[in-house]
Order: structure tokens, then C-alpha cells, then sequence
């Protein structure tokens, strides 16, 4: 047997350098997690977190088949205690990517990037496996997950998916629909290398861009003009808490979104960032404009 060490290439040896220094940053320690016990620790985070203890987001028997079947699941650990976990599966073999299911931080450990530690060990365990791209989907009402996935992460919209899972009657997505907006994150992009160190792209928004969608004075979306080369579609601040506070409200916001986007999009025009005060920025490419 040859006892030749073959090198890895220098883009996997980066790749696990920033996802030790996110780990190390976020004072958690990143791993795989495959024992039964701590499953079902992944299970508890989840139910607690989604607020779904008689039916949580995933189960303890399909992450053991899943772990058994290759696929990931990885943990965030402070002081040997899961205080974040995210969850993904593989694509159809042809299309080389993982689905990355559901992530999760417990609300002691938020507003110390532990999340940002977890993708980045995502990608560095997908990179070690070949593969290039990961995806996933989120709602797009989310602001903080929009920048989170947007600009921190370098991630890029591809599809609009209405009601994509129906019904989820839960803590955070009350008795809305439940929209997302499907992500692809291609992995050895300089764009998400440049992310993965800490300097995810910045939306530029220039003086042509387009108010699509606002906030009108009632706190309501206010429908703008759809024929901008650069156009700004503005979310709630925190839908999650508009959702309890005022459902309804809630709901116009979900159609309003969905309405301009997809509207957007039908026009040849495709999501390229996310702007903290002006929502998503929104660009039409040459190739979606008619003559």
C-alpha cells in the first residue's frame, strides 16, 4: 500500500481555515454530529426553537438515516452544549449540490455569528466531498435572514416558490403562507471565498434605482413603479413579531412581496442583493428586456 500523502487542493485548505476562524469568533466549537444522543439534542433544539415540541422539525430517526446515508448534519457546541445545528441532504447525483434543509441557534447564543460558523463548516464538509454548490430556501419576508443569506454569505435567488411548504403552523411562521425564496450558493465563487473571510458582497443602489415596493405612513407595503432598470422591493422590519402583533397586516405584506417579485421576474429582471433600508435590490438584465 502507498504511503504517499496527496495534497489537498489550496481552495479546501482556505476553506476549513474560515470555517475554524467563524468557529473560533462565534467561541463555539463546529463538528459533525452522528451520535444518537446528541441527535436527539438537534431534535430538542429545533422543536424549542420553531416552538413544535409534539411535532418538531425533523425527527430523531430520519437524521439517523440521514447521518447513516452520508448526508449532514452538523452541530455548534459551547462548553459541550448544542447551541446550533443545521441540517442538509443531498441533491440528485447529477446535480452535485446538497439541499440544506433547516438551521437553527438557540436564542442564548444569537448576535455572535454563530450561524455564519455553521454554513461555512457546511461548505467546508461539502467541499471535502466534491461538491460545489449548496442550496436552501428561506422566507423572503425575513430581513435578517435575507442579508444573512444575500450579503453575509454571497448566496444567489434563483426561484420564487409561493406557499412552498403550505400550512406551517408554528412559532414563526404563524398562519401564514409560507413563501420562500430558493438560494444557490456556489462554493468556490470569489464572491463567496471573499464572503467566507468576511467581506460578503455590498449592494451598490444608485440614484436610478426605483422604489417597486415601499412602506407606506400606516407601517403597510405602498405598490411603486415596476419599469426601473434597478428596483427596490421593501420588507418588514420584523414579520415575525407583525405576525403577532398584527396578522393581517402580516398577510399583506406576504402578498405585496410575492406580487412585485414575481412581477419583477416575469419582466427579465432577477434579485442581485439585499439593501438593509431599501429591502431587495433588484436588477433587469439586457436579455429581459424586449425590443
Amino acid at each position: 500500500m502507498s504511503n504517499v500523502t496527496v495534497p489537498r487542493a489550496p481552495d479546501l485548505d482556505l476553506a476549513v481555515q474560515a470555517a475554524d476562524a467563524a468557529a473560533l469568533a462565534a467561541r463555539v466549537s463546529v463538528r459533525e454530529v452522528v451520535d444518537l444522543a446528541e441527535l436527539g439534542e438537534v431534535v430538542a433544539l429545533f422543536a424549542t426553537i420553531w416552538g413544535r415540541d409534539a411535532n418538531p422539525p425533523v425527527t430523531l430517526e430520519l437524521l439517523r438515516a440521514f447521518t447513516k446515508a452520508g448526508n449532514y448534519v452538523g452541530g455548534a457546541f459551547e462548553d459541550g452544549r448544542l447551541v446550533g445545528a443545521c441540517v442538509g441532504f443531498f441533491h440528485a447525483p447529477a446535480e452535485d449540490a446538497l439541499h440544506s434543509h433547516i438551521a437553527g441557534v438557540s436564542s442564548a447564543a444569537t448576535g455572535r455569528s454563530v450561524g455564519f460558523a455553521l454554513k461555512l463548516h457546511q461548505r467546508s464538509w461539502a467541499l471535502l466531498r466534491g461538491v460545489s454548490e449548496i442550496a436552501w430556501t428561506f422566507d423572503p419576508l425575513v430581513s435578517r435572514n435575507a442579508h444573512f443569506n444575500l450579503v453575509k454569505l454571497g448566496a444567489l435567488p434563483v426561484e420564487y416558490l409561493p406557499n412552498f411548504y403550505g400550512a406551517m403552523p408554528d412559532r414563526l411562521n404563524g398562519a401564514d403562507d409560507s413563501d420562500r425564496l430558493l438560494v444557490r450558493w456556489p462554493l468556490r465563487a470569489a464572491v463567496v471565498q471573499a464572503a467566507a473571510t468576511g467581506d460578503g458582497p455590498r449592494p451598490v443602489v444608485g440614484p436610478d434605482a426605483v422604489v417597486a415596493l415601499g412602506v407606506g405612513p400606516d407601517g403597510l407595503p405602498a405598490r411603486g413603479r415596476l419599469d426601473g432598470t434597478t428596483s427596490l422591493v421593501a420588507v418588514p422590519a420584523d414579520v415575525e413579531d407583525l405576525r403577532r402583533s398584527d396578522p393581517r397586516a402580516a398577510q399583506e405584506w406576504r402578498r405585496a412581496v410575492r406580487d412585485v417579485l414575481t412581477e419583477l421576474a416575469a419582466g427579465g429582471a432577477r434579485i442581485t442583493g439585499f439593501d438593509r433600508t431599501g429591502g431587495y435590490v433588484v436588477r433587469r438584465t439586457s436579455e429581459g428586456v424586449s425590443s
